[in-house]
């Protein structure tokens, strides 16, 4: 007999052993995950854009005033056939050149997104201040933010990949709450 009291003692700590089988396993998640359940998650792609000479991918999203929602940025994510920069500004203006559309990751919800997005190629212009600067090589690139850029009613963020002639994408998802 060992010298183990199956059960706790009133005068010392709480013992407790999760068990992790297949009927009742223990899970730990981000909150991707419960946003992404929630119908609360989305995810906005540029799709492969071939980017002129001497100018950058642009991709923005705005969190209209008295949206009442707040935006936490998850990932950003995408690729470059050429050495780029990828830079993260608050602010900016980018020309329309495209509205892409947010999509729920909760396939079949109905829930939207309250962003109002801008895709083209060219310069970043108004006013902007740099977030995160990262030089790039050819190839995929992948930040996981995890809700540590915040974007509340009234903001905007920017993303820059360039400068050059190359096919450049960017992947950006986010919750919104």
């Amino acid at each position: 007999m060992t010298n183990t009291n199956v059960f706790n003692q009133s005068n010392g700590p709480l013992f407790t052993q999760l068990t992790n089988t297949f009927t009742t396993p223990g899970i730990e998640a981000p909150p991707d995950t419960g946003a992404a359940a929630a119908g609360s998650f989305f995810a906005l792609t540029t799709n492969n854009v071939s980017i002129p000479s001497s100018q950058n991918l642009l991709l923005q999203i705005v969190n209209t005033a008295g949206s009442g929602r707040t935006i936490r940025l998850s990932s950003l994510m995408g690729g470059t056939t050429a050495a780029a920069t990828l830079v993260i500004y608050s602010g900016g203006t980018v020309t329309v050149g495209t509205t892409p559309v947010p999509s729920n990751t909760l396939l079949g919800s109905s829930n939207t997104s309250i962003v109002s997005t801008r895709q083209n190629t060219g310069t970043l212009g108004g006013t902007f201040t740099s977030l995160i600067s990262i030089p790039l090589t050819a190839g995929l690139y992948s930040l996981d933010l995890n809700g540590s850029i915040v974007v509340p009613p009234g903001q905007s963020l920017s993303i820059s990949l360039g400068t050059g002639s190359q096919v450049g994408s960017i992947n950006l998802l986010w919750w919104e709450f």
